[in-house]
């Protein structure tokens, strides 16, 4: 069952992206509305796939890099699918729906480690985890791309190449909102997601920290958001520097989520998740 939905979400997300494609080549309104709705249904799907893995193995999917590529790719399209509801950028789906088609079809290509997983997985503060923290990643990920978005149409303007593609993107002071949105938004799930991997932690080993590198860098991805946020709400942070740090730092967040995991050993790694 899990399969099944899981197959019918990436058809979906797919199908959605060829909607978003549809309208940047012709923008016709109809083909982002439509990749919109489709979207939805393939987020129905993939939470489906989600929900009845979890409740056929017991534990939360995120054990190994092809469970979590895919549930990230959940995490950003619910993300999108919710901001799109605020801001209503149809342009922001031809970017946002290729990123998660990507990691669904990467995820689908991994294989499944063998082998019992860990009942460490079996925790409630485990799910209050990684659904807050993933949701705020999903978050920054838009932050990022309204960062990209930002820096090309700047830079289409300042040449003052004002073609298709400057017609298409939004204005700066939109992108720039988006960016400080995705921001105010993001943070605290981050912030939660931090303080609830804690107590997940001293949950199962029995202490809140372990100064694992997993949990290093995710502290200090955390402090980076922190300044960023700061330094918007505080100094005065807009514009190109705003969306250069928002690029920057989701790198950072990227490497915090999957090089730490291969890098080096901890029991954050894939790996500890497996009996031995």
């Amino acid at each position: 069952m899990p399969l099944f939905f899981f197959l019918l979400a990436l058809s979906l997300y797919l199908l959605g992206t060829a909607g978003y494609i549809a309208y940047i080549v012709s923008q016709g309104k109809r083909f982002a509305q439509g990749g919109y709705i489709i979207l939805w249904a393939g987020f129905a799907a993939h939470t489906l796939a989600i929900a009845s893995g979890y409740y056929g193995t017991g534990y939360f999917p995120v054990s190994n890099l092809k469970e979590s590529l895919s549930f990230f790719a959940w995490a950003v399209m619910g993300a999108y699918l919710v901001i799109q509801l605020r801001f209503n950028i149809r342009v922001l789906g031809s970017f946002l729906s290729p990123l998660a088609a990507i990691m669904m079809i990467s995820s689908s290509f991994l294989p499944a480690p063998s082998g019992a997983v860990n009942p460490i997985l079996r925790s409630f503060w485990l799910v209050l985890h990684v659904v807050t923290a993933f949701a705020g990643n999903g978050i920054f990920a838009i932050a990022c791309l309204a960062g990209v978005m930002y820096l090309i149409q700047e830079s289409r303007i300042k040449s003052k190449q004002l073609g298709a593609m400057s017609q298409r993107l939004p204005s700066l002071e939109t992108l720039d909102g988006l960016n400080y949105q995705c921001l105010i938004l993001g943070f605290p799930l981050l912030t939660f997601g931090l303080v609830s991997g804690s107590l997940y932690a001293h949950y199962t080993l029995g202490s809140f920290w372990r100064w694992d590198p997993k949990e290093v860098w995710s502290l200090i991805t955390w402090l980076l958001y922190a300044a960023l946020l700061h330094g918007r709400l505080v100094s005065g942070w807009r514009g190109r520097r705003s969306a250069l740090l928002s690029i920057l730092f989701f790198l950072v967040l990227v490497f915090s989520f999957l090089g730490m995991k291969f890098l080096v050993q901890g029991y954050h790694t894939f790996s500890a998740f497996q009996q031995r």
